[in-house]
């Protein structure tokens, strides 16, 4: 597919492919990338087409500019979107779909923050399978402060990330957290000086560059599985997901390559 070309749907997000790294960038500057209607529909489409492109081994989510990451919804669109009841439905469908377009990609993905990381933009951070930050970073959950409902998948997947209580700390009292204080609760895993991000992020996109992408992918899937309630749990899918590692010729090239004493050149075969 090396003719494959990612047309976003808006030019509010941007993409572009680096060598085996799909990036997406939130671009909504004058609103501290605020997502907008166009923003939250752009995602499933980008990443239908990235789950089908073999190049593409990671999906990076960040924003553009030096001051924000996402900064949340975009208000302005409230009074349209999220005010009459069947509007508030069409939106909630419409953020759901995104979110969970993200969470369900069965490749790599990774928040890369800066600045501003605040309700939705938490919500697409938490999302991605990890996420990296500045020490500029701010993250906030300010629900309680609008009066807006929280959908279960986003809450679940808060509680996931840091527990039940950290959840309701951060749920109820929609304070503010420095980069620190985030890393400190695991919302996020790494931070690092602001210029030194692109070096973080760089570390990032070469070793899922060079791993194998079938064991990833199987890690990847079988972390979901563990994550569901034990009667939903399916083993089954896990045990053929190891079989097809095993089976692959990435395996057998991983073990060439220890013996020869080189780096693997992983195919995703």
């Amino acid at each position: 597919m090396s003719d494959f070309v990612y047309l976003s749907p808006t030019d509010r997000v941007e993409t572009w492919l680096d060598q085996t790294t799909l990036h997406i960038r939130f671009n909504n500057v004058a609103r501290h990338n605020a997502l907008s209607v166009d923003m939250w529909e752009a995602v499933p489409v980008l990443l239908s087409q990235a789950e089908q492109d073999m190049r593409v081994r990671l999906v990076v989510f960040s924003g553009a500019g030096e001051k924000a990451f996402v900064s949340g919804a975009d208000i302005s669109q409230f009074e349209d979107m999220r005010a009459a009841k069947e509007a508030v439905t069409r939106y909630e469908q419409m953020a759901e779909t995104a979110l969970m377009s993200i969470y369900n990609f069965p490749k790599p993905t990774l928040a890369c923050i800066r600045g501003y990381c605040i309700g939705g933009g938490v919500n697409v951070a938490i999302s991605c399978d990890m996420r990296i930050a500045a020490s500029d970073a701010v993250f906030s959950v300010p629900a309680a402060k609008l009066g807006l409902g929280y959908r279960y998948s986003a809450m679940k997947n808060l509680v996931d990330l840091i527990g039940p209580g950290a959840a309701k700390d951060l749920f109820f009292t929609a304070r503010r957290l420095d980069a620190q204080e985030a890393l400190q609760l695991g919302l996020i895993s790494r931070v690092c000086e602001t210029e030194k991000l692109p070096a973080l992020l760089s570390e990032y996109t070469s070793a899922l560059a060079a791993n194998a992408p079938i064991t990833i992918a199987a890690a990847k899937a079988i972390t979901k599985e563990i994550l569901k309630p034990s009667p939903e749990l399916d083993m089954a899918l896990c045990q053929q997901l190891i079989r097809n590692c095993f089976e692959s010729a990435d395996y057998a090239e991983g073990r060439k390559a220890f013996m020869e004493k080189r780096k693997p050149i992983f195919k995703g075969i």
